[in-house]
């Protein structure tokens, strides 16, 4: 494979990444956010889930700044799926304990 065509498979890793990564992980944040924003301040469930869904904007660009910013497209990748998991977890224990984990 020519080092042209290894850098163009690359930056469409990336931008898969950025673009299906980022959402997954922006998404659920939201969850987060909106499971734990009434428990933690007492905030009422529409207002957590409008902030939730207002703050997942901002988790998105910043996957995407963080996909391209990364040094190769695996490490890419690999944060993204660790902060999914991470994400992933404490939305599923939010949700089995019904509130704040």
């Amino acid at each position: 494979m020519t080092v042209g065509v290894r850098h163009r498979l690359g930056v469409a890793s990336r931008a898969v990444a950025a673009i299906a990564g980022g959402y997954g992980v922006a998404a659920l944040s939201s969850v987060v956010l909106a499971l734990s924003l009434p428990a933690i301040f007492g905030m009422a469930r529409s207002e957590a889930t409008m902030t939730g869904l207002l703050a997942s904007f901002a988790v998105f660009a910043f996957a995407v700044m963080w996909v391209f910013a990364a040094r190769t497209a695996s490490r890419a990748w690999s944060g993204l799926a660790a902060a999914a998991a991470v994400l992933g977890l404490l939305a599923w224990l939010m949700h089995a304990t019904g509130g704040a984990a």
